[in-house]
């Protein structure tokens, strides 16, 4: 059975990503142990909230060391939602704030798509499909190659990244918004919804990743 280190750094739903990845067939490993989680074949990088809150968290086990050290192995790493936006440079969130660096450009707040459009409502919660946005490669292309017209995934959020980065391979909309849904690079994937809430589609997912 593949053991999938899952980082518990105190901001995500651990539980919902174990169970999960328990459903595919793999064995979730949560721990805030840098050693035992690089000793696992996979991990997993989630995240909810605040996008300050989660990197000082991150940082504050030096846990951010494992997703750099992950992504620097080339050893598969699955970050989800607020995981996500943490690869990215900067988040405008609460001010301004450092991501990990490892995607380049910035994590925004939705706003009206224009001057006398209605106010957006935020979060941005429910279920939405995602199109390919370019030739995914490495480990995005197996994960998104059985996504159709009909995936839906599940997303909560209030902020996004640009569909216009270098690095986005999926996206889709809300309020008239083209937001990057997915992004990727080598053996990382990151993805702005929740696989392990997005019901049939989502297990799909995770199980590509798990195998």
């Amino acid at each position: 059975m593949n053991r999938v280190g899952v980082i518990d750094y105190g901001v995500g739903n651990l539980r919902s990503v174990a169970n999960a990845l328990r459903h595919v067939g793999a064995e979730p490993v949560v721990s805030d142990d840098a050693d035992t989680l690089m000793a696992c074949e996979r991990i997993v990088f989630p995240g909810v909230g605040a996008f300050a809150y989660g990197k000082e968290a991150l940082c504050a086990k030096q846990l951010h060391n494992v997703v750099l050290d992950a992504v620097a192995c080339e050893k598969p790493l699955l970050a989800i939602c607020v995981g996500m936006q943490l690869m990215f440079e900067h988040s405008s969130e609460f001010g301004e704030h450092e991501g990990l660096g490892v995607i380049p450009g910035r994590i925004e707040k939705f706003g009206a798509c224009a001057a006398d459009a209605p106010p957006l409502r935020l979060p941005n919660v429910g279920w939405l499909p995602i199109g390919p946005s370019q030739e995914a490669e490495g480990l995005a292309g197996k994960l998104l190659e059985d996504v159709t017209a009909d995936s839906r995934f599940y997303f909560v959020h209030s902020y996004y990244a640009q569909s216009a980065s270098p690095h986005a391979v999926a996206t889709s909309q809300y309020g008239g918004q083209t937001f990057a849904a997915a992004v990727g690079k080598g053996s990382m994937f990151a993805t702005q919804f929740h696989p392990e809430k997005s019901g049939p589609d989502g297990l799909k997912m995770l199980k590509k990743f798990v195998n």
